[in-house]
């Protein structure tokens, strides 16, 4: 696969646009990002000192209803680089990686779907190592923090490049939610509930119990509080 270097760049997301005509996997990797972008189109704090890239990858036969797996790839590859250097990080539904209860990185992908298949994505991760994080008031750490020792931003990159190459699977994924079984609040559609987290279903919709009614809720509906 392709690995490109850049100084800097508005967005590793935009940036690799530029390589979906040619149907090439391409992983496009910035030392800072002046516009940066999170879900829900929130800008992205990006100082040098973190890890800013983003992968483009093409697909063959693969079901858009199993779009969810990339997700899941992306928020392993995110954890077992952490675990590499001895942080102890875990999912919160859908995609959010925490170290100590707060945030050590941010994911975003964009799905390209033809008929009922995708056809490529882009994966973007901006993972805390090194940067200054006082700016975001408490709710996010680095690596460096979470691993009591500094982690420099190359190291962090290259590991999670190899990470974002190895394959995962969806027991990987659950292996690291470690909310299953507790009371979570649910903000969905304009109010606020207390419920059950029950499980997460293979194709990433969470499963919980609210009185006596199960409910399955997708990411795109909901907000999640432990």
């Amino acid at each position: 696969m392709r690995i490109e270097y850049l100084d800097e760049t508005t967005s590793t997301n935009e940036y690799i646009g530029r390589y979906v005509g040619a149907r090439e996997n391409v992983i496009v990797c910035a030392r800072r990002q002046t516009g940066g972008k999170g879900t829900k189109g929130r800008s992205f704090l990006s100082e040098e000192g973190g890890v800013y890239l983003s992968a483009l990858v093409f697909y063959e036969n693969l079901p858009a209803d199993r779009a969810f797996e990339v997700m899941a790839h992306a928020a392993v590859a995110v954890c077992r680089t952490a675990e590499a250097f001895g942080a102890a990080p875990e999912i919160k539904w859908a995609n959010d990686v925490l170290a100590g209860g707060k945030k050590l990185c941010g994911i975003l992908i964009g799905n390209a779907v033809k008929g009922n298949f995708l056809d490529y994505s882009i994966v973007g991760v901006g993972l805390n190592a090194e940067n200054d994080v006082s700016a975001l008031g408490g709710i996010a750490v680095t690596l460096s923090e979470a691993a009591g020792r500094r982690v420099t931003a190359e190291e962090a990159r290259e590991r999670l490049i190899a990470e974002l190459l190895r394959p995962t699977s969806f027991a990987d994924y659950l292996a690291r939610v470690k909310f299953l079984g507790r009371e979570v609040t649910v903000e969905e559609n304009g109010r606020t509930y207390r419920a059950a987290a029950r499980r997460i279903l293979p194709d990433g919709r969470l499963e919980v119990g609210v009185g006596g009614e199960i409910r399955r809720l997708s990411s795109a509906e909901i907000g999640l509080k432990l």
